[in-house]
């Protein structure tokens, strides 16, 4: 009896702990990410408080190679990015690049939206961007990234494409247009002896 008894009790426990971290991560995962059209406030603190636009092109033999080199330009080369997609969270401050490294921490886990796009075929254009659709309201509404990369489009007509998608995605949401698009746009064209070259376009998130 006291082994079954025993048994049972633990059991016991291990369902109760289920359900407490089953309950405990819905609750958290609500409160540090879910913020509804028309919510006043955020309720949690692992929301973004800055970001910052770079981007860079980089040629190599090695196609991992030319990406290290276009972070090198975009010079975010030193951090450990995350991608993550697509919301430009409210109050989340737009700062400038040089303003945004000098917060940042050689080895920082950094999240990032990120465009990027390699190619070595000799004269092919590449171009990566990320648009941005900026809210009326950027204290208590949200906004979106999009990440765009194509061949054969130039630097223009691919950030002016960015900036639509961001402002389709936008409106679809809100039911208006957003009170400013913007992008940061990267493109390159492979050089006649066919090295691996790399493009990329982002939004650098500050957490702090």
């Amino acid at each position: 009896m006291g082994i079954r008894y025993f048994s049972c009790y633990i059991v016991l426990i291990r369902e109760k702990s289920k359900l407490f971290k089953k309950t405990f991560m819905k609750q958290r995962f609500h409160g540090l990410f879910h913020v509804k059209p028309g919510d006043k406030q955020m309720t949690g603190q692992f929301v973004p408080k800055k970001v910052f636009f770079t981007s860079g092109c980089g040629s190599h033999e090695d196609k991992l190679t030319s990406f290290e080199m276009a972070l090198r330009r975009a010079s975010i080369e030193c951090y450990n990015l995350v991608e993550v997609s697509s919301i430009l969270p409210p109050k989340c401050q737009i700062i400038s690049r040089s303003a945004g490294i000098k917060e940042l921490f050689p080895g920082s886990v950094v999240f990032t939206v990120l465009s990027r796009l390699s190619s070595k075929e000799p004269s092919r254009r590449i171009t990566a961007s990320v648009g941005c659709a900026i809210p009326e309201k950027p204290e208590t509404n949200w906004g979106y990234f999009t990440e765009y990369h194509t061949y054969d489009e130039t630097k223009e007509e691919a950030g002016d494409y960015a900036e639509k998608i961001a402002e389709n995605m936008f409106k679809s949401v809100w039911q208006k247009v957003p009170a400013k698009t913007m992008n940061i746009t990267e493109s390159a064209i492979v050089d006649a002896d066919g090295l691996w070259t790399t493009v990329v376009a982002a939004a650098v998130f500050l957490m702090e």
